[in-house]
């Protein structure tokens, strides 16, 4: 068996895989991790008490991982976590030890509301399992097929060569979708596909032949498309802005970015979709409006990069489940050749495109968990 973690800023999802099965044994997602947390349980799994209240990931995880001790038959033969950053060296999953840890505690700085939560599960999986095998699966991998163009930034040669590269991130929600499409598109699969990585966190990936081509985060989580909190991409004068005129700490800049901005910051009410477009504010409005403009800008600058497009795809909590958002983002790319079912777009279908549209739209829902546990597999031979 495997046993997958999956730490997110505020959140934890586990999920147990039999081997040989692509279906989850059961899956358990706790939301809300600081605050009031949300225990959400699927599958053949039983837990007994309460989530720590206003525990942090450490006490959920703990709290967790000692109720898994206890079950009976769990032979376990490896643990996979998601990894957010996994630097230049990893272009797949890798086995976890003294020299990994110190690699991956290094790129803290690169994601800081993500890489400390990966560790902590690492070490929370080595506490509870000494001796069990860990493989680290990192949603940098996937981007490591680029060509030295789409990674590089245009700042002095010296920097690059120090390893400020554009790193690109959701991976494994990426590397998931791919392993999808053949079954899906057939030979379209092979051409020129967007794929639209969209939830709290948000990205786009621009495909070739299954393999990443371009994408919109870089160096950190922070750049690219609007999100929940963060700003995304911002005028590099802004920052210094901040910082010169307005007399802003680094510190306070890094949260106002990462935590004050997006979709809440523009609102002014929520970081959540579903708030925003229950509400009637025109603040809610435009900040929802912003978020599809964004989307569907940067839509076009990887069908740049691509020469074309040959079909778009959503994914992620918002991607799979916000109606709206998605009906805008295909209004802005009809220019592209996209051409929605209003129908099937209500109704959550797989495909939404008109039938006789040339670019497939799909849907399809985000399972970093299998993917992780796919390379684990992978990995030790299981």
């Amino acid at each position: 068996m495997i046993l997958v973690l999956n730490a997110g800023s505020s959140s934890l999802r586990c999920a147990l895989f039999r081997d040989g099965e692509d279906v989850a044994v059961w899956r358990v997602h706790v939301a809300g991790i600081g605050g009031v947390a949300e225990l959400t349980v699927k599958g053949e799994l039983d837990l007994d008490g309460d989530v720590p209240p206003d525990g942090d990931l450490g006490a959920v995880v703990d709290w967790l991982l000692t109720r898994l001790q206890g079950m009976p038959n769990l032979d376990l033969r490896a643990a996979g976590h998601r990894i957010v950053h996994g630097g230049a060296r990893h272009a797949g999953p890798a086995r976890v030890d003294g020299r990994l840890i110190a690699e991956l505690e290094a790129l803290v700085p690169f994601a800081p509301g993500h890489q400390r939560q990966g560790l902590a599960c690492i070490a929370a999986v080595a506490k509870a399992w000494p001796g069990l095998p860990q493989v680290a699966c990192f949603d940098t991998a996937f981007h490591r097929t680029q060509d030295r163009l789409a990674q590089i930034e245009p700042i002095p040669r010296a920097l690059i060569e120090d390893g400020l590269l554009r790193f690109g991130f959701h991976g494994l929600s990426y590397a998931h979708v791919a392993g999808m499409l053949p079954t899906l598109i057939g030979d379209t699969t092979k051409g020129r596909i967007v794929v639209a990585h969209l939830g709290h966190g948000a990205s786009l990936c621009a495909m070739a032949d299954g393999r990443s081509v371009a994408t919109t985060m870089g160096l950190t989580t922070l750049g690219g498309l609007m999100m929940g909190t963060r700003s995304g991409t911002v005028d590099p004068g802004l920052v210094l802005h901040l910082i010169q005129a307005r007399g802003m700490a680094a510190s306070e800049v890094a949260d106002l970015l990462n935590r004050r901005s997006g979709l809440l910051g523009v609102s002014g009410i929520s970081d959540d979709v579903r708030v925003l477009e229950a509400s009637d504010a025109p603040e809610a409005r435009e900040a929802l409006d912003l978020f599809a403009y964004r989307i569907a800008r940067e839509t076009g600058s990887l069908a740049v990069a691509l020469g074309g497009l040959d079909a778009f795809v959503f994914t992620g909590g918002i991607g799979e489940n916000a109606v709206a958002v998605r009906a805008e983002v295909c209004r802005r790319l009809a220019f592209l050749g996209l051409d929605l079912d209003p129908g099937r777009n209500v109704r959550n279908c797989q495909r939404i495109e008109r039938d006789g549209s040339g670019v497939p739209i799909l849907v399809i829902p985000a399972d970093e968990e299998r993917e992780i546990a796919d390379e684990a597999r992978c990995l030790i031979g299981t």
